[in-house]
């Protein structure tokens, strides 16, 4: 419950997405009786371990009550068929299919016929599985996004690959194209929003240094809402395109320091302009904008102008 309350007051978060299991349906009797050794353990077989670690139906109700309470959306990764069908009971507003289950077809098929948005990680899997997933699941569910995701924690830096949210927007153009992070800091998460990632995924923890194994690549509350607050920033920045132009906030730096024309020496009445008769200053008052220099050359000066003093438009006139 304090996750839930940190990710709504501290993190302003969007969402919070734990994740479902069924043991019986995600392994085998012999995958949960392989023996387990090892610092993060919880239990001697892994089954044992994963039986300390899941949350039970009831609990599930109850975390969800509480998001809603909190006002924030709250959902799972469906980790098995039975799970998923569970999450799409409780009615979660989406459903999250982890790395783990990329491949596993027939479960996609079943998860994009609930009346749902589905997002799906593609760590572990290459390009062609994706295609597949995409291919298989759009026919069905319109409302499908893609998350980047390198399954290893923590991510190298030199395995995370970022471009590929940049193959995704281009292969996948009806998919959401979003990043799963599991790398040390936020920098790249942050940059994974920059190329254009429009749903980002990250792990909380209230301590790094807690057992588990993804403790370590996990953010805690503070962290987490700086990176919230650096993407927010990054979106203001990003958002709306237009075309290059001097901005509001610019002009009292332009009013200070602009530059303008001004004369290069006393310039008598009738004086025609050339480039060796003019510079450009900052100048008070301001002049003829200096970006406006060849199109006074050849015009004449209507009155006297002293040395240094500005040059306004009202100053000049045609050649006869």
């Amino acid at each position: 419950m304090k996750m839930i309350s940190e990710s709504k007051h501290t993190i302003h978060a969007n969402c919070v997405k734990f994740q479902k299991s069924d043991l019986k349906s995600k392994f085998n009797v012999k995958a949960l009786r392989r023996p387990y050794d090892s610092i993060n353990s919880w239990g001697p077989t892994y089954g044992e371990h994963k039986r300390f670690l899941e949350l039970t139906d009831e609990q599930f109700l109850y975390l969800k009550d509480y998001a809603k309470n909190e006002d924030i959306l709250f959902t799972a990764s469906a980790m098995d068929s039975k799970s998923l069908e569970f999450l799409a009971q409780i009615d979660v507003p989406f459903i999250k299919i982890g790395s783990g289950d990329v491949d596993n077809y027939p479960m996609l098929e079943k998860a994009a016929k609930y009346d749902k948005p589905l997002f799906v990680s593609t760590g572990m899997h290459d390009l062609g599985v994706v295609k597949t997933v995409y291919n298989l699941i759009t026919p069905i569910n319109k409302r499908l996004c893609l998350l980047h995701c390198v399954s290893a924690y923590p991510t190298p830096f030199q395995d995370i690959n970022l471009q590929v949210i940049t193959d995704y927007k281009n292969l996948f153009p009806s998919a959401v194209i979003g990043y799963s992070g599991h790398e040390l800091g936020t920098e790249v998460s942050v940059g994974a929003v920059a190329l254009g990632a429009k749903v980002l995924e990250r792990h909380l923890t209230l301590d790094k240094t807690m057992k588990g194994t993804d403790h370590s690549c996990s953010l805690e509350p503070q962290e987490f809402a700086q990176m919230v607050t650096q993407i927010r920033n990054l979106e203001l920045a990003l958002t709306p395109h237009r075309p290059k132009c001097r901005q509001e906030s610019e002009w009292s730096c332009y009013r200070k320091l602009g530059k303008s024309i001004v004369a290069k020496q006393f310039l008598s009445k009738g004086t025609v302009l050339s480039l060796d008769l003019i510079d450009i200053k900052v100048a008070e008052p301001f002049g003829i904008n200096a970006s406006k220099v060849f199109d006074i050359l050849g015009l004449r000066v209507n009155k006297d102008i002293g040395f240094d003093e500005s040059i306004q438009f009202d100053d000049l006139c045609q050649t006869d």
